[in-house]
């Protein structure tokens, strides 16, 4: 499969589904299918391990990640939103890049409590990462030289600088995923005593070793953090864009950031 990133589906009111289903490729000139290598068999993986996997996805001409990129000074960053969405990557003028399937742990993806009215008004919601003991869901990293994450974790802000930042977790668990079909805790599998939220079925068994987080960027919303749900958290999964935003998003509420997550 190889098609413009300019033909993948962007609707600014849903930003920023959909998203890939699969490991890609991405160019502005084109996007790729890639076909995962065997899985480590370890329980947890280095950066050069990282590296040598990533590097070992293939093309559909037989060529690998690693013959069509040098890897050896770029850098694994979490792309939860945005950043993993072909169109979206085109717009910022990202470089080639592979965008490759991993679970989250304990963390969750979920909507910053400020807008971004480049595209429509009043804007849509970026998706930063807050904790969720017992949760699971699948996001994606990439490999990118710093100055190219820096221009991409920048472009998130917008007109209002430094509300976003590159901040390493403390918390939580990143691992690699190659089930594609992993599916989510539902609304009504949460708990909820009026304090706090737990999750009431067990995290599935791994089927991959979890990443050094302290080699991971992970880009966070830090100027309020995301939404307060009567003290609760709108998960990603569980409220699309234009459904939070007209169904649950005000002005004025919101969780600061550092009380909802633990970076380096």
């Amino acid at each position: 499969m190889s098609s413009s990133p300019r033909l993948w589906p962007n609707p600014p009111g849903n930003s920023p589904l959909p998203l890939p289903t699969r490991p890609m490729l991405f160019s502005n000139r084109e996007i790729k299918a890639l076909s995962a290598p065997p899985m480590p068999e370890s329980e947890s993986i280095d950066l050069e391990g990282l590296k040598t996997y990533i590097g070992s996805h293939s093309l559909e001409d037989g060529s690998k990640v690693s013959d069509v990129i040098n890897l050896e000074k770029r850098r694994p960053l979490l792309i939860a939103g945005e950043l993993a969405n072909p169109y979206r990557l085109c717009d910022i003028m990202a470089p080639e890049m592979p965008i490759i399937p991993v679970r989250l742990e304990n963390i969750c993806r979920t909507w910053a409590d400020n807008l971004d009215s480049r595209d429509v008004v009043p804007g849509i919601h970026h998706v930063t990462i807050v904790r969720s003991p017992g949760w699971w869901e699948r996001s994606f990293i990439t490999l990118v030289e710093p100055a190219d994450m820096k221009r991409m974790v920048q472009w998130l802000d917008g007109s209002k600088p430094n509300t976003w930042a590159p901040k390493k977790l403390a918390e939580g668990i990143i691992r690699l995923e190659n089930d594609l079909e992993l599916s989510s805790p539902l609304f009504e599998q949460i708990s909820w005593d009026g304090i706090n939220e737990e999750v009431d079925i067990e995290i599935p068994e791994s089927n991959g070793p979890s990443l050094d987080l302290s080699t991971l960027i992970v880009p966070i919303n830090t100027r309020t953090g995301c939404y307060n749900s009567r003290g609760r958290v709108n998960r990603c999964s569980h409220f699309a864009q234009t459904e939070f935003h007209e169904k649950m998003f005000r002005r004025g509420s919101s969780f600061k950031w550092s009380d909802m997550l633990d970076v380096q």
